[in-house]
Parts: structure tokens; sequence; C-alpha cells
């Protein structure tokens, strides 16, 4: 899919999103900006509705994607621009899951949505996981491996970022798991999964 006037990306990481982008057709018309952010709290990217956009109609929203300009690993930062392109394009995948996860719900619920994203656990772990799922259902669980592989096996990430996603995500084996159900039970390549 050609990168869309709607979509606004810096052109380090065009390659990356427009490949994203082509596992989520639905989101073509959709209106995305891309943004390199100095940090994001606890996050090396983070998917949000504008907030102007919060008071049209929900098929009228507008998304963001924060991406944070650096990605610390042990004592040393990394540009997050500067990750091999397949894991970058899984982290990017996730996001655009995380934008398919908020286009159903109305503004109300959104709202509330992000309320409990920041007060309780619980929320955070069943949001990540549908992100996930929606990433895969898609057809990036190879990117979102290659995500995961790289966070998980790489002996220089910080324990403590290691240990946020094995909590919030869905694991390489739960991954598998999906692959198994989808092309064993699905002929469309549609997971329905309840979280």
């Amino acid at each position: 899919m050609p990168i869309q006037a709607q979509h606004q990306i810096p052109e380090v990481i065009a390659q990356e999103v427009s490949t994203a982008l082509t596992y989520f057709p639905q989101l073509k018309n959709t209106p995305i900006e891309f943004k390199f952010k100095k940090n994001i709290k606890k996050s090396t990217m983070q998917a949000q509705p504008t907030f102007g956009s919060l008071l049209k109609s929900k098929k009228n929203r507008s998304y963001v994607i924060l991406i944070s300009e650096t990605v610390k690993i042990s004592d040393t930062t990394f540009l997050t621009k500067d990750i091999p392109s397949p894991v970058l394009t899984g982290w990017i995948g996730h996001e655009l899951g995380h934008i398919m996860d908020y286009r159903s719900r109305s503004n109300l619920n959104l709202i509330w949505f992000g309320f409990k994203y920041l007060f309780f656990d619980t929320h955070i772990i069943d949001a990540e996981r549908a992100a996930d799922t929606f990433a895969v259902q898609a057809g990036m669980s190879d990117y979102i491996l290659k995500t995961k592989d790289f966070i998980l096996n790489h002996s220089d990430i910080d324990a403590d970022y290691k240990k946020r996603i094995v909590k919030y995500y869905l694991s390489p084996e739960e991954i598998m798991h999906l692959l198994e159900k989808k092309s064993k039970n699905d002929k469309d390549g549609i997971i329905k999964v309840t979280l």
C-alpha cells in the first residue's frame, strides 16, 4: 500500500511504516501521524487518538504514534531509527494493532480505556495483548516475533524492560498458539480471541 496523504511519516522510518501499513488496509484512509519524541515514559512507542479528534465521530478520528528517539540498552543509548528494520516494522505493527482496537470504540469508551490504562495494571495487560493479537491477525506474526526475540534475547537490554515485555505482552509461545488456531480453525485467517 503506497503511503497515503493522511499518513505523516518521518523519512527515516518510511520503509518500515509503509511495510507495516500494508498489513492494515483498513487504515488506508485513517489519518495517522508518526512522530518522534525525545522520551516516552516506560515505552518505546505509544499510539493514541489526537485530542481534538475525540470531539468527532469515531469514523473521523485521527491518531498519532509517538516514537521515542532513543532506546536504552544497558548503559548504552541507541537511536530507535537504527534498530534492525524487521524489528522496527514489528514494533510499528503492534502500535497499528492499538489503532485497530481504538477504531471500534466510542469516544467515551476510549477516554475510559485511557483512564484504566493509566491506573490499572490488569488493563495494561489486556490492551497490550489485544494490540499484539490484532497484529498477528493481520499477518504480521514474523515481524512481531522478531521484535520479541530482539528484546528478550538481546543480552544488553535492561532486565526491567524485559520483565515488562514478559508481563504485559503475548509471549512467542502464545503467538505460535494463535498461528496454529489461525491455520486450523479459520479459513479467512481471522482469529476470534477473547482477551
